[in-house]
């Protein structure tokens, strides 16, 4: 089925690495190992489709609560994924953004955050946002708190400015893979519209067919955005 529109900007909450391994007798570790490889093959099809922005729940700030050992081993595996990634996203004109707070993250890791941003900053065509120790209701107060700070009036308008996605537009369409029917507070106050896709496959095995499949249910949507008729 040939595709009418494509989703400017997605948001992708990537959950079931954990459960995914269990089922298969591994640590949850070895679930977010193989969950980094489908971000990468869910990337760059995405752009290839013509998806302009992508947004990827890596990390929340409620993650810390998990088990030592499982934080420890995620972001062992964030710093590895981004030295290998960023090479590959400043080749393909790809500016990458982390969005989230950077407080609770090693040096090591932050300076590596850094120079990703740095490298891609003037790139383009695409818009790789990765949202690490990231919370929606946090970013919302961020926001609001730096509007005041600069004298400034809150509205609707200037807190979606301040957003750490404000460049990538509001999501379009957001996908929760792993089975779970909520949001998880992700991207709270840009997805007032966004149309939502839950799936039960699991983030190691949403492959680009899955990718698929979500693409055509928000090509079948109509977007009223509160009106009687689409705009």
């Amino acid at each position: 089925m040939e595709l009418v529109k494509i989703p400017a900007h997605v948001g992708i909450i990537m959950d079931g690495n954990g459960r995914w391994a269990e089922a298969r007798g591994k640590k949850r570790s070895f679930g977010h190992r193989e969950g980094s490889k489908m971000v990468d093959k869910i990337v760059t099809y995405a752009f290839k489709r013509g998806v302009r922005a992508l947004t990827l729940y890596a990390f929340s700030s409620e993650n810390w609560a998990r088990p030592q050992e499982e934080v420890d081993a995620l972001m062992d595996l964030l710093a590895t994924y981004f030295k290998k990634f960023i090479k590959k996203v400043e080749k393909n004109n790809v500016k990458l953004v982390v969005v989230g707070g950077r407080d609770r993250l090693s040096d090591s890791l932050k300076k590596i955050i850094e120079d990703g941003e740095r490298a891609t900053k003037d790139n383009t065509e695409h818009i790789l946002n990765i949202a690490l120790n990231y919370g929606g209701r946090q970013e919302i107060v961020h926001a609001v708190n730096s509007l005041i700070k600069d004298g400034e009036e809150v509205t609707v308008d200037s807190i979606s400015s301040r957003l750490y996605t404000a460049e990538s537009g509001e999501p379009d369409l957001i996908i929760r893979t792993g089975g779970e029917l909520r949001i998880s507070n992700f991207l709270l106050y840009q997805s007032a519209y966004s149309e939502l896709y839950f799936t039960d496959v699991l983030w190691p095995d949403f492959d680009e067919v899955e990718l698929d499949k979500a693409l055509e249910s928000f090509s079948q949507r109509k977007r009223r955005f509160g009106k009687v008729t689409n705009a």
